[in-house]
Formats: structure tokens, sequence, C-alpha cells
């Protein structure tokens, strides 16, 4: 390992030269082979043993990443690699694929600017596939496609020529498909990945090879003497020919883009300052002489050091001891107490590192993942992070003895800090904390951490649903009064377009307190179908929830409009039913009716009397509950297919879609998250073991009529509260 600083040396050279920088990431489906690629990259820039590579998993250096044989965070590394006489440096990010990790793919996107994506030759292109190149196509980020584990499809399936290149052309057709979808229009054509241009390699990360048409051009070796190698069982004499590592990373150089290429399209993207002030133009030509524009992507917890910032430098030059500020800490300055790059569990110290590269940092404290650090105080923030999935399981938290109370309060913090994925409520007065996770496993992996890294028992409740409330029909108008019976409210609320609710959800209309441009936004909403009066009156979005305001005419309301989207963000997010957050709803006031005394229309009168008005209007639209719903991915033997489908349906599953690929059934099917605890053990023990699965979140579904009085109770008594929201008549008469 000696190698690693050598290699940093001459890392330090290049990183002047923003043209021979490449920064990467390694995106694919879950036990596709992500960190075993990573590995023979890291061993053929010299800084590994090539014996141990694939076997060795250096960027899974987590405890719980070798026990449970997943990536779990997002692992970087500094590496150097010839290409054509000339040195290139190349910053690599390996990635989670386990849909419960994906908000670490979601960060790690925003610090780099090509991706490697990652496709089993044997199951092909599957749900997570789609979701992380989406998340990396909606960053900008360029892709490339490394088909891998290609001996299998010999070794196993026993395919010949014919067959193996069908099985390429249909995995290649479909993450096109993918890639035109999700592509902006300017990028679609240039970004498709082919074959015959080199954006296309096949190989096997585990036995280290691999090939593609340029290289086959470059030494004559074809397909055909893979294909005997493979045949003969001739694998490490493949490497020696066709080393992994080298057509690999040549791809990587020739087809994407270098810092400065990249920032030149990506700036205008993620960062909505002006383009045209001494910031926006350093970040766009990824200047180290403008300066420092920073976004940290990830922050690391060091036993011994504490917290590490890692992110992507985009223009200036950082140097150890130089002071920066944190957007959103006010004029406070931060000094940088050292300076890093960053290989596997190392971190190699350095003195200074200009923009376009990775740095690691520590000294940036009140920093968390997707804040904006610039030498420069007030500077517009970067655009946040939105993943596509939210924290949808929660457990109960309390410390098992008293005395490790507050230490758990400040650990549940700076686990926060570090994986903004998770959610935290903290109540002071009760001692019992929420932890909200994307699914079991991340929860698993948090409380492991929670007892042995940070040392703090704690007990834990099993793991809780988060379910959401909105209504079916229009409601209202719903007269609200504030307690000294001065002033009235009129509200009315109804579902809002699905449209609407899927752009807010996927971050194409921002979460806003305050209106910034109301006529972008009119536009916007009015060409998602949102009638063309309504759209220009929006004055509040939180989650996926609009409020308008339809009055015309009523006096002192500008004056109390504040006080009105407070209550307004208060009843989203406890909804009347069972406490849950809401959902898709559409609340307008219609009319209102106000004290002239200012005194009388105070906080105290306002906020109780418009929430209330928001309650009722909903009560009148029939309260609805949603549940998380997953989309489940199966691959199983034709025999096995009646053991899944029982298992699926026993857990209120419906099958979507049922595919044959010979001797393979390919099952599409969804079903509740509540009731998906302990599937894993489940469908293992109905299969014998003989199964490949996977789930993705897949959004809210409507709780089934006959169910709903029963889960509102069980939450409700859970929150203690009183276990009816409303009589059994009520619901008699739906």
């Amino acid at each position: 390992m000696g190698r690693k600083e050598d290699n940093i040396k001459k890392a330090m050279k290049i990183m002047r030269n923003i043209e021979y920088i490449r920064n990467i990431g390694i995106v694919a489906h879950i036990d596709h082979g992500k960190t075993t690629l990573s590995d023979n990259l890291i061993a053929g820039a010299g800084m590994m043993s090539e014996e141990l590579a694939g076997k060795q998993l250096v960027l899974d250096f987590d405890e719980q990443e070798q026990a449970r044989g997943i990536t779990i965070n997002t692992a970087a590394a500094s590496m150097v690699h010839e290409y054509e006489g000339n040195e290139y440096l190349i910053n690599l990010l390996d990635t989670p694929g386990h849909v419960d990790f994906g908000g670490d793919v979601t960060r790690a996107m925003r610090a780099v600017d090509g991706a490697i994506v990652v496709v089993c030759a044997v199951e092909g292109v599957m749900p997570q596939t789609e979701t992380v190149l989406r998340q990396a196509l909606k960053e900008r980020v360029r892709p490339v496609l490394f088909i891998n584990k290609v001996d299998r499809l010999i070794n196993e399936l026993k395919l010949d020529g014919q067959q193996m290149m069908a099985r390429f052309e249909k995995i290649i057709k479909e993450v096109n498909k993918l890639i035109r979808r999700y592509t902006p229009e300017e990028f679609k054509d240039k970004w498709m990945v082919r074959v015959e241009d080199g954006t296309v390699a096949f190989g096997s990360a585990y036995h280290n090879w691999a090939i593609s048409v340029p290289f086959m051009k470059k030494t004559g070796i074809s397909f055909k003497d893979v294909f005997e190698h493979l045949e003969k069982g001739e694998s490490k004499e493949l490497a020696k020919k066709a080393p992994l590592h080298r057509i690999v990373l040549d791809m990587v150089i020739q087809h994407l883009p270098n810092p400065r290429e990249a920032q030149a399209y990506r700036i205008p993207k993620i960062w909505k300052g002006d383009i045209n002030t001494p910031l926006g133009q350093a970040m766009i030509k990824c200047d180290p002489k403008g300066p420092v524009g920073m976004m940290i992507t990830k922050i690391v917890m060091d036993p011994h050091a504490g917290e590490v910032a890692v992110g992507r430098l985009f223009s200036g030059t950082l140097r150890r001891g130089q002071e920066l500020y944190i957007v959103g800490m006010g004029n406070r300055k931060y000094r940088i107490q050292q300076l890093s790059m960053m290989v596997g569990p190392d971190r190699i110290p350095v003195d200074e590192l200009d923009a376009g590269n990775i740095p690691a940092i520590i000294g940036l404290k009140d920093a968390i993942a997707g804040s904006t650090v610039s030498s420069i105080p007030d500077v517009e923030p970067f655009e946040p992070m939105k993943h596509y999935s939210e924290p949808v399981v929660t457990v109960a938290i309390e410390a098992k003895h008293t005395k490790d109370l507050p230490r758990l309060i400040e650990v549940l913090r700076t686990i926060s800090k570090a994986d903004p994925s998770l959610k935290i409520e903290i109540n002071q007065e009760t001692g019992e904390h929420l932890l909200s996770g994307m699914g079991e496993l991340h929860l698993e992996v948090t409380i492991y951490r929670i007892t042995h890294e940070y040392k703090v028992e704690v007990i834990t409740s099993p793991p809780i649903v988060v379910y959401r409330e909105t209504v079916d029909h229009k409601g209202g108008p719903f007269e609200g009064k504030s307690p000294n019976k001065h002033n009235k409210f009129y509200i009315e609320v109804e579902p809002l377009e699905e449209s609407v609710v899927q752009a807010i959800v996927d971050g194409e209309i921002e979460e806003m307190d305050r209106i910034k441009n109301r006529k972008d936004l009119a536009k916007r909403l009015e060409e998602l179908g949102m009638n063309r009066d309504e759209a220009k009156k929006v004055e509040a979005i939180r989650g996926p929830n609009i409020l308008l305001d339809m009055t015309w005419g009523v006096q002192y309301l500008n004056e109390t409009m504040e006080l009105v989207k407070q209550a307004f963000f208060e009843a989203v997010e406890r909804g009347p039913l069972a406490n849950e957050k809401v959902y898709g709803l559409k609340v307008k006031l219609v009319d209102a009716k106000l004290h002239e005394d200012s005194i009388h229309r105070g906080p105290a009168q306002v906020i109780p009397a418009v929430r209330n008005a928001i309650y009722g209007a909903m009560c009148q639209g029939n309260r609805v509950l949603l549940e998380p719903i997953q989309k489940i991915y199966i691959n199983v033997p034709m025999e096995l297919v009646g053991s899944v489908t029982r298992e699926i349906q026993q857990r209120r599953g419906v099958i979507v879609d049922m595919e044959q690929e010979e001797y393979q059934t390919i099952i599409h099917a969804k079903a509740p998250v509540a009731e998906m605890f302990g599937f894993a053990s489940a469908i293992r023990s109905a299969t014998g073991g003989r199964v490949l699965w996977s789930t993705e979140n897949a959004g809210y579904e409507r709780v089934p009529r006959d169910l709903q009085p029963q889960i509102v109770r069980q939450i409700r008594e859970r929150k203690g509260l009183k276990p009816e929201p409303y009589d059994e008549k009520y619901y008699a008469e739906l």
C-alpha cells in the first residue's frame, strides 16, 4: 500500500491542470459489482495488491459493510492513470446500490461529472439501475456503461456468441431508453451509449478483465478470443491481455468531461445565483484563482479527528489555515485545520487543492451534507439535493440508562448531520425520540452505529410505518372563528392536481414560504394543469401542499397573511385524522372578516382559527389515510412462482406484471411497506434461497377503506391521542 502516497504526490502535480482531471461515480443496482470494479481500478493504479482486488473490497471498509457484504456509504478514492502518454487524476466515488441508501447516491452525484453505470450481464437492467441513472442525469452527470459478469453467461448460462450479443443489445437498448427519458434535450443524442464509439465496455470485475471496441481495434484482440479464453477457464491470462482498469479508465478519460467542460452546463442547473458575479463566472470556468465556491456532499465521522466535510470544489483554491464562510451561519468564519484527499478509509493530507477536485476538510464544524461553503459571505446557496424518496419507516428509540440521555441526543444530532436521509424528532419531555429512515435495513445499520461506534445502549420499538393524510373530494367553505370571536376565516380544501404533487416531490417546484417569482410559478403550475386563476394566487408551498389566497378586497389581510401561512404549515404538519403529515392538499382561503384593531388579530387568535378551519374543511372533504407502497421486483425459477405469489398476496400485495425469460420468471408487484417487514427471510425460506429480489419506494396509495378505522385507531393510541377522531356512525355512512 506504500504507493498510495506516491500516487497522491503525482496527483498533486496533475490537479493544477483541470483538463487532466475526471470526477466520476460508479452507480448500479445492488450486487452488480460496483465495489469490486472500484477495487480493481484502485489496484490498477498501484494502490493495493492486484491479487486482493475484488476480494478485499477496499472501499467497503466500514464494519457493517463487511458484515453484510453491501456498500452502505459512498467512499472516495483518488488515483492516477496514464493514457496516450499523459497522466490523468481520477477522483472516484463508489456509491451504494441498496434502495435504503439511495440518499447517498443523490449526494454523490452532485460531486461528480461522469458516471460508470454498471449492469450485470445476467440480471440486466433492474429497478435500482433506473433510479441511480435518473439521479445522475438529474444532476447532469454524463453516463458510460460497463456490462459486468460476462463470464457468467458462458460458464453458468452456457450461451453461445449469438445469444450473448442479443443479451448485450437488449441491455444497451434499455439503458439508452432510460437516458433518452431522463436527459435534458440538448444532450440526448450526445449522451447515448454506443458499442462502436467505446462508451460501452464488457468484462468481469471479479476476474479483472474487460474489452471495448477501441481496445479491440488497438490490440487486435477479438470477442472470439475472449470467448475461447472463458470457455477454457483462462480468466487470468485474459486479465493480462485485457486488464480491466486500462479499458475502463481509458473509456472514462476519452468520453467523460473534465471539470471545466462539465461545470459550464452543470452550474446553471445546480446554482441559481447570478452567473455574471465573480463567483458565478469562477464556477462556470472552474477558475482556481476566483473566490471559493464549494458544496459539501458528505460528512464523515472520524473517531479521532471529529467531523470531516467532503465535497466538490467548483472554484477557487483551498489552503490549510484558510478562513471560509458556511452559508446560513451568518458572518462566522471557519478555519481549515486539515485538508486531505481521500483513498478509501485513509485521508492523505495536502497543503492546498485547486477547483475541480473533491477535498476532505476538518474545521467546518457547522457544515452538513448540502451546505454551501465560500470565501465570501452571503452568497447564493447551491440548489438543495432532492432525493426522490423520503423516510417511510420509523422506530422510537430511547436510552437504556437515564444517564446516557444527553449523550444520545448529541449522537442523534451527529448522525443526522452525516446522513440527511435520516429524520430525527427529539422529544425532550418524554425522553422518546423518533428515528425515521428509508427502510428496515437503513434503521438497523443506524442503530448498530449508535450502540457500537458511539457506545450508547438504547431500547428501540418495533418499526412503525409513516402514513400521510389527504381528502378525496372538495370540502368547505368551513368557517373558523378566532377564540375572541372577532375574526372569521372561510377555507375550502380539495385534492391537489396529481401532476403538481409529482412536480413538488421531484423537486421541479420548490417548497416556498414566500413566493419569489409569481409569474414563473404561475406559468409552471398552469402547464401542469392547474386552473389559471388559482395558479396566480399561490401564497405558500409546504410539502406537496399549496395554500391559495382566493379572496378579494379583504381589509388587513396583508398584515395577517404571515399568520395564515403559519397556521397552514401547522395544519399540514399534523393532519386531523391521525396527526400524520398531509399530502397532496390544495387549501384555499376564500373569505375572511378581520377586526380593525391589530391587537385583536394576533397569533393566538389567527393561527387556531385558520388551523381549525382547514381541519373542518378536511373533515367535510372526507379524510383519507395514505400508506407508503413499495415496488417489488422478483426473479425466480418457474417452479417456485406459486410460493412467491402466495407470499406477496399474504402481504396485501398486487402482482402487476409477470414475464418469462428462459428458465426464470420475473415478477413485478407492489405491496404496502407496513406488510413488508420480515419479507427477506420469508421469501428466502419460501424459495429455498433460489430468488433474486429488490424493492423500490413507489410513493403513497390510499389505505383500503375497511382497514382505515383500525389503522387510524392504532396510530392515535400509539401517539397518546383519543382513539376515535370521529364516531362509528360517520364511517357507516361512507
